[in-house]
């Protein structure tokens, strides 16, 4: 097999010096017109690949930014990553996608890839608490940014949606429409966003005396987690039935639909009001369209990438500034909750 060309392959073939083939490569305007058409000739000709990753290892790092979501699985954090890789394409850099599907060991190993491929920087929707973790990166010069969740201190910049405001809209919603025996679908309460949806819901449940909120356990937050909802309740009498339910997300949604839908035992909107979290593409595709809470995902993305960017741009000597920007989550209306119109 023969062996690549390298930078002083080059210089031979052009007969120029190896600094002026990295002057060409890197700092074009030092050289000038002449030289640089013979020393890109001899790339061309050499069939020349230049070793990015071998210079930035001496530089100390990379024009890569490491990202770690919940589940990419998940149509919402699909949609935050394309606005990222967006965004960063356009300061220079690429995305280096991990998934930890809710699991803490599998999160921290991909914080410990991306350490060792020297990222620049780190973008994460932690699983739980990784501060210790996330400390030890800044020590050694990689700026994070939490996504999808508001930081507990003034230690990182983050961007998050209010999920207590969202929480507490989708139950207004479906309070005001008459529904008084609501019930919850959310996943692991670990989870600080499920937690946060709770609360919201809680506490609009609470303006209403005469109103209940029943928590139903779920397995996770898809859409087969969903059906395995949907399917317990369809087992119910009709005195222990809720009139509304509220899930944390439209995957778990769309599988309570599924669910209510193949037994057709229970109608939606008229015998259950349905709503879900995200507003996904298919929300709006559904056998009956879902009532949702959108929560603005290329803003997310857009945003971590510029908070990253800030914090990239801030002198080594200087105190970074980090910031913590909060969007307004948004209601939704559709035949879940209102019927047809």
């Amino acid at each position: 097999m023969s062996r690549s060309a390298s930078i002083k392959d080059v210089a031979t073939h052009a007969q120029v010096a190896v600094g002026t083939v990295s002057n060409v490569l890197n700092y074009p305007d030092r050289v000038s017109q002449r030289t640089k058409d013979r020393v890109l000739q001899a790339i061309d000709e050499l069939g020349f690949v230049r070793n990015d990753a071998a210079r930035q290892l001496r530089a100390g790092h990379s024009r890569t930014i490491g990202l770690i979501v919940l589940d990419v699985g998940n149509p919402f954090f699909t949609s935050v990553v394309r606005a990222a890789e967006d965004a960063a394409a356009l300061h220079g850099s690429a995305v280096l996608l991990g998934d930890s599907g809710h699991d803490a060991a599998r999160e921290s190993n991909y914080i410990d890839l991306f350490q060792e491929q020297r990222v620049q920087g780190l973008l994460i929707s932690p699983v739980g608490d990784v501060t210790d973790r996330l400390n030890v990166l800044r020590e050694r010069g990689v700026p994070t940014v939490l996504v999808d969740r508001l930081a507990d201190e003034a230690q990182y910049s983050s961007v998050s949606v209010d999920d207590d405001a969202g929480g507490y809209l989708a139950a207004r919603h479906l309070l005001d429409l008459g529904r008084r025996r609501l019930a919850f679908v959310g996943g692991p309460t670990s989870i600080r966003q499920v937690a946060d949806r709770l609360q919201g819901a809680q506490r609009a449940v609470a303006e209403v005396p005469d109103a209940s909120l029943e928590v139903l356990d779920s397995a996770g937050q898809t859409v087969l987690a969903g059906r395995s909802v949907g399917d317990q309740l369809v087992r119910r009498s009709a005195g222990q039935l809720p009139d509304a339910v509220f899930c944390a997300n439209d995957l778990l949604a769309l599988g309570v639909m599924q669910s209510l839908a193949m037994m057709h035992t229970l109608r939606i909107p008229e015998d259950i009001a349905l709503i879900g979290y995200d507003d996904i593409d298919f929300a709006v595709s559904a056998v009956v369209p879902l009532s949702s809470i959108r929560q603005p995902t290329e803003a997310l993305g857009r945003t971590a990438i510029q908070l990253l960017a800030e914090e990239l741009d801030t002198p080594d000597s200087a105190q970074p500034h980090h910031r913590a920007v909060i969007f307004t989550p948004e209601l939704v209306v559709r035949q879940s909750t209102v019927g047809a119109p």
